[in-house]
C-alpha cells in the first residue's frame, strides 16, 4: 500500500461532513443547486463587518502590509500586545502580550497546544458531543482522546467527569458555545471543574491542564454571556480563531491565550513557541495578524444568525423536531425521530436534505443542521423535513 495503513483507515471511517459534502456535490449536479437544502457545514455565510474591509484596505494603502518577511514564531508583537489587552478584560486576568501566541486558526492553537502537553499514551477528555476532529488532535500528539457524556440539555455533567479522570488524564478539553449543540457552559459549572481538577490533580501530583476552544465565543443569543475559563482554573489554556467572529475562516488566523497564573509558565510559553514552529503552522499570517490588531472587539451582525435561528426553530417546531433552542453557535441539534439518526440523515437525504448524523459528534440519536446558510435554504428546507418526520410517525 502506499499510504500509511493508519492514514488509509482514517479515510474508510471519515468524518461524515465530509460525506454529506461529497453527497451535497452529487444532489447538486443531479438537480441544481437550488433545490439542495445543505446545512452540513459551518461555513459562516454573514459577510464580515465592512470594517474588516475598510481596515484590510488602509493597510495596503499605508504600505504597512510590504513586509512579508519572517517574524517571531508567536507573531507581531505588537498584535500580540493588542489582542492581550483584549482577552485581560474578557477573562479578569493580567494577560500580557507574552501569554498570547499568534496560530493558524483554532486548529493550529489547539495542535501546538496538544503537542506541547501531551506525552505518549496521555489521555484528552471532552464532553460529548464534540468537534469530530478532537480525536484526530489528540492522536497526531500521541495522546487518546477520552469522550464523557454531557446532560440531557448537553451542560458539563461533573460527575461523569470526575469517573473520567485517571493517572494518565493531562488535559480536558471543552468547547463552549459548542459544536455540534449550541451549548454554553455555565460559570458555575466551570468553577465546580476548576474544583474537580484542582482536588484530582492534587491527590495525584499531577498536572491537569483545562483547554478551551471558543472560536464560538462571540456568537450568542437573547444576552447569554460565555464564562471566562481563567478564574475557575489556574492551569488553563484558550485556543480560538476569528473565523466565526469577523466570518474569515480562510485567512486561517488564531491564537492561544495561556492563563498567567499556571504552572511552569516559562517552560509552557517556550514550548508553545516551539511547537508552533515545528508542527509547519509557523507564521500566522502576517496581513491577517495586521488586520485584527485594529478589530479587537468587533463582531459580525449576530442578529442575522439569531434571526435564521428562530426560523429554523419555528419551521422545525411546526413540524413536530424535538430540540432544546440554542445559546449560542449557529447550530441547531434536534432528537432524530427514530433511534438510528444514520438512518433519518438518509430519510432526509431523500428529500435532498443534507445534515450531519449526530453519532459523528459522540451524540448519537441527534442530528446536526448547520444553520449559516442563506433564509431560502431553511424555508425551502421545511416541505422535505415534514415529509421526513411523517415517514417515522
Amino acid at each position: 500500500m502506499a499510504i500509511a495503513a493508519k492514514i488509509q483507515s482514517v479515510i474508510e471511517k471519515s468524518s461524515w461532513i465530509r460525506k454529506m459534502f461529497e453527497e451535497g456535490g452529487r444532489l447538486k449536479a443531479l438537480y441544481g443547486a437550488e433545490n439542495v437544502f445543505d446545512f452540513s457545514l459551518g461555513n459562516p455565510n454573514v459577510p464580515p463587518p465592512e470594517i474588516f474591509e475598510k481596515t484590510l484596505r488602509d493597510i495596503l494603502d499605508s504600505g504597512e502590509a510590504r513586509d512579508h518577511g519572517y517574524m517571531p514564531n508567536t507573531g507581531y508583537p505588537f498584535v500580540r500586545e493588542a489582542v492581550a489587552g483584549y482577552v485581560a478584560k474578557e477573562q479578569g486576568a493580567d494577560v500580557t502580550a507574552e501569554e498570547i501566541i499568534m496560530t493558524c486558526g483554532a486548529a493550529g492553537a489547539l495542535n501546538a497546544t496538544l503537542k506541547a502537553l501531551l506525552d505518549p499514551g496521555d489521555e484528552v477528555i471532552t464532553p460529548a458531543p464534540y468537534f469530530v476532529e478532537y480525536g484526530a488532535y489528540a492522536d497526531n500528539h500521541g495522546g487518546v482522546l477520552k469522550t464523557v457524556p454531557t446532560r440531557e440539555d448537553f451542560t458539563l455533567n461533573l460527575d461523569a467527569m470526575a469517573a473520567a479522570i485517571t493517572e494518565k488524564t493531562k488535559i480536558i478539553l471543552i468547547n463552549s458555545p459548542n459544536n455540534p449543540t449550541g451549548q454554553i457552559y455555565d460559570a458555575a459549572s466551570l468553577e465546580g471543574l476548576g474544583r474537580l481538577m484542582a482536588d484530582r490533580a492534587g491527590a495525584m501530583g499531577r498536572t491537569i491542564y483545562l483547554v478551551s476552544d471558543e472560536p464560538y465565543r462571540k456568537i450568542v443569543y437573547d444576552g447569554a454571556t460565555v464564562p471566562g475559563i481563567f478564574g475557575a482554573c489556574p492551569n488553563s489554556i484558550i485556543a480560538t480563531s476569528y473565523s466565526k467572529e469577523l466570518s474569515i475562516p480562510g485567512e486561517r488566523l488564531g491564537y492561544i491565550a495561556v492563563n498567567p497564573a499556571v504552572e511552569a509558565r516559562e517552560s509552557l510559553l517556550a514550548a508553545l513557541a516551539l511547537t508552533n514552529r515545528i508542527l509547519g503552522f509557523v507564521n500566522a499570517p502576517a496581513l491577517m495578524q495586521r488586520v485584527v490588531a485594529r478589530l479587537q472587539g468587533v463582531t459580525v451582525d449576530v442578529s442575522e444568525y439569531d434571526r435564521k435561528r428562530r426560523l429554523l426553530c419555528q419551521g422545525l417546531a411546526a413540524c413536530g423536531y424535538e430540540f432544546g433552542t440554542p445559546p449560542g453557535a449557529f447550530y441547531l441539534f434536534p432528537k432524530s425521530p427514530v433511534s438510528d439518526d444514520v438512518a433519518f440523515v438518509k430519510t432526509l437525504q431523500e428529500e435532498r436534505i443534507l445534515v450531519v448524523p449526530g453519532s459523528g459528534f459522540g451524540g448519537p440519536g441527534h442530528f446536526r443542521i448547520s444553520y449559516c446558510v442563506d433564509d431560502q435554504t431553511i424555508t425551502g428546507a421545511m416541505p422535505g423535513f415534514q415529509r421526513a418526520i411523517e415517514k417515522h410517525q
